[in-house]
């Protein structure tokens, strides 16, 4: 027997077997099972998801010579001859090699005539968004009404292109695209089945190569199997479909963190030496960093396999949420406008200078030792005029859970850069977060209460519904700009012990005293009760703005 491509060979033959449209399968079992059939269907959906092969198996459900089920016996002859394309009473037409007229006509003459053998006669029309207009207008009084024997069944990757009249006249289901790890374990089970030897981060690639179709992902298998030699290996794999080994987009974004021009430069020439495609970089790299930053956000998220977990999670504690965001914006743009520059390499190198250019202040200030001595000068001038008063007095209490920013201020920053004597503090906390230039990390201090600051360590305390703040990289953005204010090296100390006292609790707190004040104002005006009584009236709450310069 001639060799039989994977996709041709492993095409589901039952419900029960197709992968990937659960919400699909359930829907149409559902109504075979209570015999509520619909005479026209429309599978919608990309290239590759199985609009074709799940019309095939319901028709094998409505022909099946032990009757109308959702579990066709698959060995009778109309199951069998539907598997082998030679079912008289199954009519397959490519819309996109009919797509006249008269095409049309002959197909609904046809239809008026009872089935040969099963109990329906059922057309398939591939590409339906292919018709011609008047094929449309054609079609649409026996689409709404056809003879009890017909059923249609309708599919389009294109479903925009489809008359509105046709839609209403068909029950519609959409096939997704199929998840990564739903191929993954498919292509694991045929070459299980295949007996051939792989690789799990080859099957892997393959899977997210195909964005979504298992046709896709089958025709790469197969390439793979020839390319390989019988042994699917993820280096060979990568070789053959061009994919970005991951090492490079870790060390790019590394780089990134780090503020090495010089390595990021060094990465991109070794990557034009091989060859690889920037375009194909960029999308890895946008990838990488949504998935560094869904990481940081929710830890326990962390699913993709092909990718080194523990990289991952270092990489999301290294580096804030707001930089990662700018990161994932200028990667696609960049990727968006790779066309338009002088070549793919001028391209890839100026977004990845891009993002070394809009790096946050403590990144710069990491590697540029002299900002900090001077920002750190600036500050100290500022507060040299300032009242000295008490230490905050520390409250002792027990701690249920407490989180220690265990991180130290970059060694770069050295001992005599920033100065020994101690800047004031007169125990304000709210005002001192006004005067830190802190971009997003404000809400992690304006959410916090100063609990004490003693021995250069500041105490803060924060309420359990606020500990999605706790990040690190926040933290550490946090403990850098207060050291830079008190021209000391801080220790942050952060503990969840609620925040009674927080400076945003203390602004809504005037903000409530202003607005009832306002409106007791109002209420006790002369003017404003004549008003009420000689027509009527009443005060609408949310009309009373307190004057904000009283």
């Amino acid at each position: 027997m001639s060799y039989q491509v994977l996709a041709r060979k492993y095409r589901p033959r039952s419900f029960d077997t197709l992968v990937g449209q659960a919400h699909v399968v359930q829907a149409l079992k559902n109504a075979l099972d209570q015999k509520r059939l619909h005479h026209a269907y429309l599978f919608t959906g990309t290239r590759g998801v199985g609009k074709t092969t799940l019309a095939r198996i319901l028709a094998k459900a409505l022909n099946c010579e032990n009757g109308i089920s959702s579990s066709p016996c698959g060995t009778c002859s109309a199951c069998t001859e539907i598997d082998q394309g030679r079912y008289v009473d199954l009519i397959e037409v490519d819309a996109a090699s009919n797509t006249q007229v008269d095409n049309m006509r002959d197909l609904l003459d046809n239809a008026q005539y009872a089935p040969t053998q099963g109990q329906f006669k059922i057309y398939i029309i591939d590409e339906v968004h292919m018709l011609s207009k008047s094929a449309f207008n054609a079609m649409l009084k026996t689409l709404e009404e056809p003879p009890e024997h017909v059923k249609f069944i309708l599919a389009t990757t294109d479903p925009q292109k489809v008359p509105v009249t046709v839609l209403s006249r068909c029950l519609q289901f959409n096939l997704k695209q199929m998840p990564s790890a739903s191929i993954s374990e498919y292509m694991e089970k045929i070459l299980k089945e295949e007996a051939i030897n792989y690789e799990i981060n080859a099957i892997y690639l393959i899977a997210k190569a195909a964005n979504g179709s298992m046709r896709d992902a089958l025709s790469i298998l197969d390439q793979g199997i020839a390319y390989c030699g019988g042994i699917i290996e993820e280096a060979t794999i990568k070789k053959m479909l061009g994919a970005i080994d991951q090492s490079y987009l870790f060390n790019l974004i590394q780089a990134v963190i780090d503020q090495d021009g010089q390595k990021v430069i060094e990465i991109a020439k070794h990557m034009d030496e091989r060859n690889l495609s920037f375009e194909a970089a960029l999308n890895d790299l946008a990838n990488l960093i949504q998935i560094i930053s869904v990481t940081q956000a929710i830890p326990e998220s962390l699913e993709v396999s092909y990718l080194d977990r523990d990289q991952v999670i270092a990489l999301s504690k290294k580096i804030s949420a707001e930089q990662l965001q700018l990161l994932y914006q200028i990667t696609i743009l960049g990727r968006r406008d790779l066309y338009l520059a002088p070549d793919e390499y001028a391209g890839f190198t100026m977004t990845l200078l891009r993002m070394l250019s809009f790096a946050p202040q403590d990144a710069v200030i990491a590697k540029n030792p002299a900002i900090a001595k001077n920002d750190v000068a600036h500050s100290a001038t500022k507060m040299e005029s300032a009242a000295i008063s008490k230490d905050v007095s520390s409250e002792t209490f027990e701690i249920k859970k407490k989180i220690e920013v265990t991180h130290e201020i970059d060694e770069d920053i050295s001992d005599k850069e920033i100065s020994k004597e101690a800047v004031p503090f007169n125990g304000n906390w709210r005002e001192l977060v006004d005067q830190l230039q802190l971009g997003l990390v404000k809400a992690l201090a304006q959410q916090s209460e100063l609990v004490s600051f003693k021995n250069n360590e500041i105490i803060l305390s924060i309420a359990d519904e606020h500990k999605h703040l706790l990040n690190e990289a926040y933290q550490k953005k946090l403990e850098l700009s207060l050291s830079e204010h008190f021209s000391q090296r801080i220790k942050l100390v952060i503990l969840q012990k609620g925040a009674n006292n927080s400076p945003l609790k203390q602004k809504q707190e005037e903000r409530s005293t202003l607005m009832k004040d306002t409106e007791n104002a109002i209420l006790q005006d002369q003017f404003v009760k004549s008003l009420l009584t000689e027509f009527n009236a009443e005060i609408i709450p949310s009309s009373i703005k307190p004057n904000q310069t009283t």
